[in-house]
């Protein structure tokens, strides 16, 4: 495997570096004294400080602190990155058009500049993932209830696919929304946008032009949730179930 390290590199190095890297099609890290700003769906910036930016050959770009395991900034795979040099800065920019978003760091001075091509991680094997959870509920679906009937996965809506959408003993609808860890209220929230989803779908079917509400159940499997989302959960009507998928139960 090839790796590139330079130490200190000037801004216009760190500059050449960056262009073979991104022709190579290299994972890169950049760690320096930068700001960071982003602009799209909201705009946020960060001062002056020593912080480590991981760009990836599938677009990815990660910004890193010294505290916590999740990136202070990031842009998703399907980005594209470019990298000029400034007011005598290096700029590094992750862009992406759908939404419309930008997130530039800009390097004040790089203390480490690494490029390398990382192969052989697109193949992996998860244990305990939610299509273990799916697997489960469709061969047992009496853990997510007595009578509850699965009828399709990844049954597609306006708020995207659902997990697990079936009927329970009366015959009402139910959405199943799969999480293999403990989730908070934004599973919540999807799981609503779901429920939400489905019953305007099924109103329009009807030709219900404004009357009662159809009946639409929203079922949340996870091992577990926080105290928040238990009360969104309340709030709204849905139902949870502390389900496993390394479970034997």
């Amino acid at each position: 495997m090839t790796v590139t390290s330079v130490h200190d590199p000037s801004h216009r190095e760190a500059l050449w570096e960056l262009e073979d890297a991104f022709e190579r099609g290299d994972l890169i890290s950049v760690f320096g004294r930068c700001t960071v700003s982003y602009e799209g769906r909201a705009a946020s910036d960060l001062g002056a400080g020593d912080r480590l930016l991981v760009l990836k050959p599938d677009g990815a770009a990660l910004v890193h602190t010294d505290e916590g395991r999740q990136p202070v900034n990031w842009q998703p795979p399907g980005s594209e990155h470019h990298a000029a040099v400034r007011e005598g800065r290096l700029r590094v920019r992750s862009t992406r058009s759908d939404p419309d978003e930008t997130l530039t760091v800009r390097f004040d001075r790089v203390h480490q500049l690494s490029a390398m091509a990382v192969t052989g991680g697109r193949n992996l094997t998860l244990h305990g993932s939610e299509e273990d959870l799916r697997t489960r509920v469709l061969e047992r679906p009496e853990l997510v209830e007595p009578g509850f009937e699965p009828k399709e996965t990844e049954r597609p809506s306006s708020a995207g696919p659902m997990d697990v959408f079936g009927v329970d003993a009366d015959g009402t609808p139910v959405v199943v929304e799969l999480k293999r860890r403990r989730v908070g209220p934004d599973a919540v929230g999807q799981l609503a946008r779901y429920v939400r989803a489905l019953r305007e779908e099924i109103a329009a079917e009807d030709g219900d032009d404004g009357g009662d509400t159809p009946v639409v159940r929203g079922v949340l499997v996870a091992p577990s949730v926080t105290d928040r989302a238990r009360g969104r959960l309340a709030d709204r009507g849905f139902g949870h179930v502390a389900l496993d998928p390394t479970s034997e139960e």
